[in-house]
């Protein structure tokens, strides 16, 4: 007998809900605990782009291991707002899952963030408990780019992984060192969000929400390029960062070919060919 589908995945939703707690809270430990003012990571590992790709790799250690562990199985383990989008727009997601995870990894965010001021206090405090901001210098829309481009990189790497039957056992793997690449590179531009829940939470704790537009804005763009980009109506995205052959109800396999991403691809080359034949010979 097949399966019944049900309306509901609270478990999914309550799973995502941790996953994003754990993420928010251990990430923005290690960052806290790598940047505080007097930590002993000053002494111990001086270069701060050094100092920045370990605490990266670190954040993306968590994500990965989330993905492994029980609750990634059940969820999928997105952990970020605008990577349930891009399964949404490949396909790969219903557009009412993709809403209750973006509810569900905001409020763990949220949740996560003010555990962390009874666990730092005043080391916590000095580094707005790794809240994201713009660099003074470089500006809010330089602050944007960077975070279009890393979460282009950051989304778009896992829906080519997961599109991937050969790669899609690797995802996991692929997020560590992407992360601390990124890290290491952008974040003295924007902090390096590449996750609006990732932001949201310590903007609340820090009373920082003033910049959250920023955080909206670039990792949206990012995720849609990402997505518009790497979808092919031959290619099943499968919107789980881990245990990806585990779908009971058939949720994160979805009808690729008629996606709206891959629509979009479809619109834009079908625009390609006709301004190419209209051209004088």
């Amino acid at each position: 007998m097949p399966n019944t589908r049900p309306l509901w995945h609270w478990q999914a939703y309550a799973a995502e809900f941790l996953g994003t707690f754990l993420l928010i809270f251990l990430g923005l430990s290690v960052v806290i605990f790598d940047f505080g003012p007097g930590s002993p990571m000053a002494t111990w590992l001086p270069d701060p782009f050094l100092r920045r790709l370990l605490t990266g790799f670190l954040f993306g250690s968590v994500g990965a291991l989330v993905a492994l562990s029980p609750a990634g199985r059940i969820s999928g383990a997105h952990l970020d707002p605008v990577l349930s989008w891009a399964f949404w727009l490949v396909g790969s997601l219903g557009i009412k899952d993709a809403l209750l995870y973006t509810a569900a990894q905001c409020a763990g965010a949220i949740a996560a963030a003010l555990s962390l001021p009874p666990v730092w206090g005043a080391f916590g405090h000095a580094v707005l408990f790794g809240a994201t901001v713009p660099s003074t210098l470089a500006g809010p829309w330089a602050a944007v780019l960077g975070e279009v481009i890393a979460t282009f990189a950051l989304v778009g790497g896992i829906l080519w992984f997961v599109g991937h039957p050969r790669l899609r056992a690797f995802t996991p793997a692929l997020i560590p060192p992407l992360v601390a690449v990124l890290v290491a590179l952008e974040a003295p531009y924007s902090g390096t969000s590449m996750n609006p829940a990732r932001t949201l939470g310590p903007a609340i704790a820090s009373h920082t929400i003033g910049v959250l537009w920023i955080y909206l804005l670039g990792p949206a763009l990012g995720a849609l390029i990402a997505a518009i980009a790497v979808a092919r109506s031959d290619r099943v995205h499968v919107a789980k960062v881990a245990h990806h052959a585990h779908d009971p109800f058939g949720r994160f396999h979805g009808a690729a070919a008629v996606s709206i991403a891959a629509k979009f691809r479809r619109f834009v080359r079908a625009l390609l060919r006709r301004g190419s034949t209209a051209r004088p010979q």
